[in-house]
């Protein structure tokens, strides 16, 4: 079965998972830790990226983000290739760290950010890192230990959180100390992290009372954690840029009529912009080349690597720096 495409837009609220592949350790020791933190530090504040909870753990990790104007796949690109590469180097190996995707589930806020936050942050308990919520506050690889103040995350957004659970910040505090402890009776929760109609309703037991009752049609999506009508909503936007995509297919857009389009903005050879050089107009037309061509079509980062001779890390950068120079000088693919 061919994956789905992910989901993104500004504003949007996201589980992220990311795991070792074949189960490895990702983490080895607190230097590897500390690593991975200086990067968040770094790159969730030049995204524009809020982060709502973390937790590190041997083999994987958790994330509760809302992405800025800087897509979510970008951050992820950034972070985990970068990362990839200290590590490797630092510990003499090769070749894969991390499972070919992050797991990446969009959620509806009011309905789940609370349980996200509790259930991603308890993780250390459950795994057996530490025995109670005591140990909890002061393990420095959870948001938790920001969330109660022992350590500081400028990166991560505590006001935002706390404001769930009261008006007052001594309040909220120990209102959301209180709730997140009470969760540890609660285990691991497959309604947060399992798939389809069952993450969708909240459970067995609500799709069976649907079922019970005679309501078989329920929109549900693996990708989305929230109820029928916020599934339905989203999946609505996201078929929105899909038919762009098909329209500008009808019309005869295709990669080389994205460089003719670009050719004509910089007022260029279109040969020029596909050919190898670091000259800042070819630079800059080619960024806008890139962009288009993954954003408006689809191009896979890999299939564009292959036609102009690159990594795909490289087209990565490229489309960002495009999606900038778009953004600032109002160019438009479509005049």
């Amino acid at each position: 079965m061919p994956r789905q495409a992910r989901l993104d837009a500004p504003g949007v609220l996201h589980h992220i998972m990311i795991r070792g592949i074949e189960r490895r350790k990702i983490f080895i020791n607190d230097r590897d830790r500390e690593d991975f933190l200086a990067r968040l530090s770094k790159l969730l504040p030049q995204t524009e990226t809020a982060c709502y909870a973390w937790v590190f753990l041997s083999n994987h990790a958790h994330f509760l983000f809302r992405t800025g104007l800087i897509p979510l796949s970008s951050l992820m690109r950034r972070l985990l290739t970068g990362y990839a590469v200290s590590f490797n180097r630092r510990h003499k190996r090769r070749g894969q760290l991390f499972q070919n995707r992050y797991k990446s589930i969009v959620c509806q806020e009011d309905a789940y950010l609370k349980e996200l936050v509790r259930y991603i942050h308890l993780n250390p308990v459950r795994a057996g890192i530490v025995p109670g919520m005591k140990e909890l506050n002061k393990y420095p690889y959870s948001g938790h230990s920001a969330l109660v103040r022992r350590h500081e995350r400028p990166w991560q957004d505590v006001s935002y959180v706390l404001g769930y659970f009261g008006k007052t910040v001594g309040r909220a505090r120990k209102a959301y100390v209180d709730f997140a402890e009470g969760g540890i009776a609660q285990g691991r929760r497959e309604d947060l992290t399992g798939g389809g109609l069952i993450r969708s309703m909240g459970g067995w037991a609500d799709v069976k009372d649907l079922k019970r009752h005679g309501n078989e049609h329920v929109m549900s999506d693996e990708r989305i954690l929230g109820d029928s009508s916020f599934v339905e909503n989203l999946l609505a936007q996201a078929d929105e840029r899909y038919e762009r995509r098909y329209e500008l297919k009808r019309l005869g857009y295709d990669a080389d009529r994205i460089v003719e389009r670009v050719a004509e903005i910089y007022e260029m050879d279109p040969r020029d912009i596909l050919s190898k050089g670091k000259q800042q107009q070819k630079v800059k037309a080619r960024s806008l080349f890139c962009f288009w061509a993954v954003k408006e079509l689809g191009l896979s980062l890999r299939e564009l690597a292959r036609r102009l001779e690159l990594s795909p890390p490289a087209v990565g950068y490229s489309v960002e720096r495009g999606e900038a120079l778009a953004r600032e000088n109002g160019y438009r693919l479509i005049k």
